[in-house]
């Protein structure tokens, strides 16, 4: 009789135990709801699109989906044998221009000045000549008429021909020794200068033929392949960013009054369920989701559901857009 009477009294106090644990943790429990909100949410990330500015066959894709990419580096190429022909011919462009201006500046050798000095005695000389023939054969035709009037006329054309050519060759002198003017030097260092903003261009349209990331990140989806035709509508990638991150929960219309902007939150997923991620409640939304928009009953209004946004630092790149976690207001 002693031994089932031991048993017995030794499950009463197993029982007894057993439900002051029970209520020890339901009264903590109550205590903890008292000073905390627990929420279930999903993690939402910010994503960018990644496009070429230009239009042109995709060379070359570096990266693939679920690659960790870093700020600046290069993730695909296009074609650029079109433009690298262009730039090429702009660069002559330039140098030749360049020659131009230098030798506008440096002005007129003394060889050239000597030449146009030679260039000038020798019109000179021809035009004295054609005027001495030309008096000489008016004064006979004037004296005797032992000259025609055709031959008179030729040599008057003859001297007037050449000191034209004297004339010429007196202004040609005068630019040698003078050299460039302003104007003209002028013109050639603008001609210089808009081919050198035509280069800048081109060169900047040859940088924008990679397409670099723009932030740390993950590439989500690539969307295009090697040989596709790019254009800056068509999306290549879709990087999801390493920045800051937040976890979109709904919180219910009786305790929307107990959030607020500013307020500090934790963040729990279950692949790490005892180290939590701190953050605090950036975002709260003015209107209800999932439910009517004119509630006219108390028991509808009980159930509005506001989102709520908590933005969280991960360091340690723990979370993954859509990951289900549960949020802790303090409260």
């Amino acid at each position: 009789m002693g031994k089932p009477r031991n048993i017995l009294i030794a499950i009463a106090v197993l029982v007894l135990l057993a439900g002051g644990w029970f209520f020890y943790q339901s009264a903590e429990s109550e205590k903890l709801s008292a000073h905390e909100l627990k929420l279930s949410g999903n993690v939402d990330v910010r994503e960018v699109s990644l496009a070429f500015r230009g239009s042109d066959r995709v060379g070359a894709l570096l990266v693939a989906e679920g690659d960790s990419v870093k700020k600046g580096q290069v993730l695909a190429r296009l074609e650029t044998k079109e433009l690298a022909l262009t730039l090429a011919r702009t660069r002559a462009d330039v140098a030749a221009q360049q020659s131009l201006v230098d030798l506008l500046h440096n002005g007129t050798r003394p060889e050239e000045i000597r030449r146009a000095e030679e260039t000038l005695n020798a019109a000179r000389a021809n035009s004295e000549f054609a005027e001495s023939v030309m008096r000489r054969r008016q004064q006979v035709y004037d004296e005797s008429e032992g000259v025609s009037r055709q031959e008179l006329e030729r040599a008057i054309s003859q001297a007037a021909e050449a000191a034209a050519q004297t004339a010429a060759a007196e202004q040609a002198y005068e630019e040698a020794v003078t050299g460039p003017r302003v104007e003209e030097i002028a013109q050639a260092e603008a001609k210089l200068e808009s081919l050198r903003q035509e280069l800048a261009r081109q060169e900047y349209l040859m940088s924008e033929t990679e397409l670099i990331a723009p932030s740390d990140g993950v590439i989500r989806s690539r969307l295009l392949e090697v040989g596709d035709m790019a254009s800056p509508q068509l999306a290549v990638f879709k990087l999801s960013l390493n920045g800051q991150k937040w976890v979109r929960a709904y919180v219910r219309e009786t305790d929307l009054g107990k959030v607020h902007e500013g307020q500090k939150a934790q963040v729990i997923i279950d692949s790490f369920p005892k180290e939590p991620i701190e953050g605090q409640v950036g975002y709260i939304s003015g209107t209800a989701e999932f439910t009517p928009k004119t509630v006219q009953t108390d028991d509808l209004r009980t159930s509005l559901l506001y989102e709520i946004r908590v933005y969280v630092t991960d360091t340690d790149n723990r979370l993954r857009l859509g990951m289900p976690a549960t949020v802790r207001v303090a409260l």
